[in-house]
């Protein structure tokens, strides 16, 4: 156990070794299944309140839903027409805790346009809805002393728009509102998250897959699973075990057996990503569709435009967008620009399955809309649904309820939770660091908008970075083909951020891959070549990391080439076939 939580190789096995009893430790309070926003913030809330808490993912941390969001730390406007209040203050309270305490160096504002078609009663409609998504923000428990962190919503009217937005077309609006949320980026949180827990004492393991379940009678104590790295079979055992496997959670079930207490349906989910300077604006804004909105959020140097919100039953690992997705999300957003994008405007696309609730059974006892809680079986808790911005909120009735079954069985007392006050690593020294930049620059001989690129990923520990180019200079270098990263960033990944293979670097350490396909294919074997030498690879090794990867994106080129969702889940596995 480090304070920074270091998810190295060395810890991956000392996670595996406790976990399985090889460190005089036969079992475990909590057990947590899957390593997305849900699974992690399980883990940080069971190790801060005393228990004994492992994790164990089949892929790498967030290698599902959680790194293919909008990206987005928000209340859910669309809850407020639904007059679920309390929905949206409980994740507006989120909102500020992430922003203004809990992680600070990884989200940040983000300020939207609302077009208005009506020049009265929708502007005072809408603008009385933000009002009150302002006010709901800004006072609470958690808000501390009416501050919510973000600027207050606006009015604007049609030559307010044109300046702020200039390739918005205007002609079909009589204003707008701009109002604030929040960003982050999605698989950089989990991780962090996990990094946390793990700085706690929590032992993270990834690549460990759920193969079965141990029962001793009714009451479920553990786990049989596969260290894939390894190839070895393990046995897990642990006073309750916690199932956050998201869209896999009825795969998980069924290893239990018995009637499902939870079902879950994957809904789909695609965004598009074009380049910044497609669209002049200063905002972001939203586009209103006939079943739902759609978000077109600045990304850095790019801007982000989704989502969809269809059924999927094809392959969950691997979700693929198809040309009828494209085209949907093309044809909305188009109906605002003055100049329409088309298909070469789209640099990236990523698909990513929602976990969606239905059919719950009599058992279940439902926390919110947004997610639910069971205790199907004696020793094993499952939760389902939920949103990024509320993981916290999931994790704490999550372990609430794990904390009812060990009361019952072993007479333990818990704490409540006090996440709320466990600030992610990074978050510490953030704003100091951040006041320094130049000074941070000087020394280190990096541009200061370097500085403010590592910063907005590790916050306080941009230190460590900064210590390790200083030991080996080269690692100053960007990396060929994504130059807006350093090499030293992949040897951080591999020896801090439990990176294990190149899609996990390229994928979720970095967006290299997601902002634009072209660049992940071009800064590929630079990077194999460094996680080689990090982690031992020989050639050949090497070489597999990057044949696989490449075929991943010729998959999913090739599936967005396709009509149906079922063509392009069938011309993804035949790419995958061909090797």
């Amino acid at each position: 156990m480090t304070r920074s939580g270091a998810l190295s190789p060395e810890s991956r096995d000392l996670a595996i070794g406790t976990m399985v009893g090889a460190a005089g430790e036969t079992e475990l309070d909590v057990l947590v299944v899957g390593g997305g926003v849900t699974g992690a913030g399980v883990a940080l809330d069971a190790v801060t309140r005393g228990l004994s808490t492992g994790l164990v993912e089949q892929r790498d941390l967030a290698s599902g839903t959680s790194s293919r969001s909008s990206k987005l730390v928000h209340g859910g406007l669309r809850y407020l027409e639904m007059l679920d209040f309390e929905l949206v203050r409980e994740a507006l309270q989120e909102r500020g805790l992430l922003l203004n305490t809990l992680a600070p160096h990884l989200v940040r504002p983000v300020p939207f346009l609302y077009p208005l078609t009506n020049p009265v009663w929708e502007r005072a409609y809408i603008g009385a809805g933000l009002a009150l998504y302002d006010g709901m923000a800004s006072f609470g428990p958690l808000s501390g002393m009416g501050n919510s962190g973000l600027p207050r919503h606006r009015h604007l009217t049609r030559r307010g728009v044109a300046r702020i937005a200039p390739d918005f077309n205007t002609d079909a609006i009589t204003g707008a509102i701009q109002y604030y949320d929040a960003q982050v980026d999605d698989a950089r949180l989990v991780m962090t998250i996990a990094r946390t827990a793990a700085s706690h004492g929590a032992h993270i393991a990834t690549r460990v897959q759920v193969t079965g379940f141990l029962r001793e009678g009714e009451r479920v104590v553990g786990v049989r699973a596969r260290d894939l790295e390894h190839d070895q079979d393990l046995v897990i055992r642990a006073k309750t075990v916690v199932n956050a496997a998201g869209v896999w959670t009825d795969e998980i079930q069924a290893m239990v057996g018995g009637r499902g207490a939870l079902h879950v349906q994957a809904s789909k989910g695609i965004h598009l990503v074009v380049p910044r300077d497609r669209i002049r604006s200063e905002s972001g804004f939203i586009v209103r569709t006939e079943k739902s909105v759609l978000f077109v959020i600045p990304w850095g140097r790019h801007w982000i435009i989704g989502t969809t919100d269809t059924p999927w039953t094809y392959d969950l690992a691997h979700p693929a967008a198809s040309k009828t997705d494209i085209e949907y999300v093309l044809e909305h957003v188009n109906a605002i620009l003055r100049v329409p994008l088309d298909l070469e405007d789209v640099e990236g696309v990523y698909a990513g399955l929602r976990p969606l609730l239905v059919g719950e059974s009599d058992q279940t006892a439902a926390l919110s809309r947004e997610h639910t809680v069971v205790t199907p079986l004696p020793g094993l808790v499952l939760i389902a649904g939920g949103k990024l911005t509320t993981y916290r909120v999931m994790a704490k009735d999550a372990v609430d309820a794990a904390a009812h079954s060990l009361g019952t069985t072993t007479n333990m007392t818990l704490r409540d939770s006090i996440t709320d006050k466990v600030r992610l690593v990074g978050a510490e020294g953030f704003e100091t660091r951040s006041n320094q930049r130049v000074l941070l620059a000087r020394r280190s001989g990096l541009h200061v908008a370097r500085i403010d690129h590592l910063l907005g990923r590790h916050g306080g520990l941009i230190d460590d970075v900064l210590d390790l180019i200083q030991q080996r200079r080269p690692l100053a270098l960007p990396l060929e083909g994504a130059e807006d990263y350093l090499a030293a960033e992949v040897v951080y990944a591999v020896h801090n951020e439990g990176a294990r293979h190149l899609d996990d670097v390229l994928e979720r350490r970095t967006r290299i891959s997601m902002e634009t396909f072209d660049r992940g294919v071009r800064a590929a074997p630079g990077v194999a070549k460094i996680m080689a030498e990090e982690l031992g690879w020989d050639e050949q090794r090497a070489k597999e990391e990057v044949d696989h990867y490449l075929r991943r994106i010729e998959a999913e080129r090739r599936s967005q080439l396709q009509v149906t969702d079922e063509e392009a889940d069938r011309a993804r596995l035949e790419v995958e076939d061909l090797v």
